[in-house]
């Protein structure tokens, strides 16, 4: 109703000044025909003018001399001078610019209609009996089990208790691909299920859920006010009394009131107030569309300015759980898969971290792995365990008969890496090593953040040998291990110090002093967690690394824009004003150019809307598949 009344007074209005053309041009000259046609103009001028007014009217209750008070007092002084087409041109112009700018302002805000278009409102429940009901969402509470089927939506947030099956996440995180889920992942309200079926233990629901969290966020972020714009809005403030302070002494000082009056319509500022606040809601929809959240307009000026980052290594730079990495034969009568399955066998009696890696890594080679019979783990050196008759331990040195060279130790521990001595009745057969291994994006994440001549900071607990290891194969910019979280506080203070914009991505337990003091706080993987949602100035929704340099790159083209858009609106103001002093612009062409700028500046910022994301994937895949190549 809103939109049809907004553009039924565009329509009317045009109708009734063609219809004015129309009638002066076939009247003949004639005196009724003159009046009839001036008529018809001075209604366009009326229909297009009073809601106009009506907003001039209600910006001055609040004592705020706005745009529209302009447009009302020059085509109200252009009927008085009889300049009849003049005040219906200005009026027309302007509400058809109005109508315009409403559009597209919707169009920029329609990654969060889509994310609102996209929230479930009913669900399938899966009663005790096996049967199933067709319930509101509002009838659903924490515990209860609903079925997903191929090509629904999944209802509400929570874990897989049964099925496998591809589930479309693009909504939530961005990711074009389908994330596959089985029994214990996590799926999110408002995402697809592309195969498969799922029987899911509600958790979050409605209000609850990771999606109405994002949109609520999304929302404040769009209505947040960057500094610019708030400075821009107390200009506007000064800058429209002053353009009618202006106008009135040239009136006066001139006698020509036509030209007071085209001062009044040239001097309009609102493709400059416009051009803020229209990018930063098509910069913060773009990011909410590719999974990346940005608190609001402040922030994302600020995201922009960011020359510094300082990363956590593990689970940011690394995978975050150690891997297997090397296994090499100390003894010609044993294979390299022998002395892996003897190293797994054993393990399979501990709990130790380190245990696991091993034991994925003999069965993702494809050797099986057989529990032990007996096993004793000795504190602090490692395991022995019966394997076979024969007495199997992994550990330290200390746990053999005779000591074996270290050679290979010493080098593999050169490397970062945690290797251990695999025997046989105390004598060494081999040497296994786990490592958290680099994630297979990073590199192309540091590269394209380097690229942007940002620095790249490593700040971690972990042991120094091994951080610098991991720093020298990404090539970091600095590295600083063995620290504490008061210590990665100073570390970011000592970089703001030395003139550093800094964005801190963290985990948000440990380093939450360190991401509190950073000029941008982010949080990676936020899908899974409503508070980081909430509290990170930038939420990465995916786990993926590469999203951080597109979220400052957005950021910087953002910037760009808004300050590209005033340039233009203050151009467009200087030349009107030169062609007023010069002669030749009218208040008709002068409101003309005023819109056509208006538009120019929205469709500007509208190109931020274009799908940007490039997360260097065949470098990554390519790696990955590198990597598997060296360990066949």
């Amino acid at each position: 109703m809103k939109n049809w009344k907004t553009w039924g007074v565009v329509g009317v209005s045009g109708l009734l000044i063609i219809a004015s053309w129309i009638l002066g041009a076939t009247a003949g000259g004639t005196v009724a025909g003159e009046l009839s046609a001036d008529a018809l103009m001075i209604a366009a001028a009326a229909v297009a003018g009073y809601p106009i007014a009506v907003s001039a009217w209600q910006a001055l209750r609040i004592r705020m001399i706005s745009i529209d008070l302009l447009v009302v007092v020059a085509a109200v002084g252009a009927l008085f001078i009889n300049n009849y087409w003049e005040s219906a041109a200005v009026t027309f112009l302007f509400a058809l610019g109005k109508a315009l700018e409403r559009a597209t302002m919707n169009r920029t805000r329609k990654a969060l209609s889509d994310l609102v278009d996209s929230a479930p409102e009913t669900a399938t429940k899966l009663n005790e009996d096996g049967s199933t009901d067709t319930v509101e969402l509002w009838e659903l509470i924490p515990g209860d089990i609903v079925l997903v089927r191929n090509g629904e939506q999944v209802p509400v947030d929570g874990k897989v208790i049964s099925g496998h099956g591809g589930v479309d996440e693009a909504s939530i995180t961005g990711e074009s691909v389908p994330a596959e889920k089985a029994e214990g992942s996590e799926v999110f309200a408002g995402t697809w299920l592309r195969s498969g079926v799922l029987r899911v233990e509600a958790v979050g629901i409605g209000a609850d859920s990771t999606l109405a969290k994002i949109i609520h966020r999304v929302e404040d972020a769009q209505d947040d006010k960057a500094r610019t714009q708030t400075f821009m809005e107390k200009f506007a403030k000064w800058y429209t009394p002053g353009v009618m302070l202006a106008a009135l002494l040239v009136g006066v000082f001139s006698q020509n009131v036509e030209l007071a009056l085209t001062l009044l319509v040239i001097g309009c500022p609102g493709a400059l107030v416009i051009s803020i606040p229209v990018s930063i809601v098509a910069g913060i929809g773009r990011s909410a569309k590719d999974g990346v959240l940005i608190k609001g307009g402040e922030y994302l000026e600020t995201s922009a300015k960011v020359d510094a980052v300082v990363v956590d290594k593990t689970g940011t730079l690394t995978n975050g759980r150690p891997e297997l990495t090397d296994v090499t034969v100390l003894d010609d009568a044993y294979t390299e898969g022998e002395v892996l399955a003897l190293a797994a066998r054993a393990e399979t009696a501990s709990e130790h971290p380190l245990a696991d890696a091993i034991i994925r890594g003999a069965e993702d080679r494809g050797l099986k792995v057989e529990l032990v019979e007996k096993a004793q783990p000795v504190m602090g050196k490692g395991i022995r365990a019966q394997v076979d008759g024969r007495e199997v331990v992994v550990g330290s040195a200390e746990l053999l008969d005779h000591t074996p060279a270290e050679e290979q130790i010493l080098q593999l521990n050169d490397q970062g890496k945690t290797a251990m001595y695999v025997g046989v009745d105390g004598r060494a057969i081999g040497v296994v090593a786990v490592a958290d291994t680099i994630r297979a994006d990073a590199p192309a994440a540091i590269r394209a953040l380097q690229d942007k001549g940002i620095k790249v900071v490593m700040a971690t607990g972990d042991a120094r040998l091994v951080a610098l290891n991991v720093g020298a194969e990404l090539g970091l910019d600095e590295i600083h291990a063995e620290m504490m979280p008061e210590d990665k506080l100073e570390l970011v203070k000592e970089l703001q110090a030395r003139g550093h914009t800094v964005a801190m991505v963290g985990d948000g337990v440990n380093d939450t002093p360190a991401l509190a003091q950073a000029d941008i706080g982010v949080a990676m993987g936020a899908a899974g967690s409503p508070a980081a949602i909430e509290t990170a100035d930038i939420a990465l929704m995916a786990d993926r690394l590469p999203r951080l340099p597109y979220a400052l790159g957005l950021a910087k083209r953002t910037v760009r824009t808004m300050r590209f858009n005033i340039g233009i609106a203050l151009l467009t103001v200087a030349v009107l004003l030169a062609g007023v002093l010069l002669g030749g612009v009218t208040m008709s062409i002068g409101m003309l150019v005023h819109e056509a700028s208006v538009l120019l500046v929205i469709a500007i910022a509208m190109l931020l809307l274009r799908p940007t994301l490039r997360e260097e994937m065949p470098v990554a895949q390519s790696m990955v598949a590198e990597r598997e190549m060296l360990e066949v």
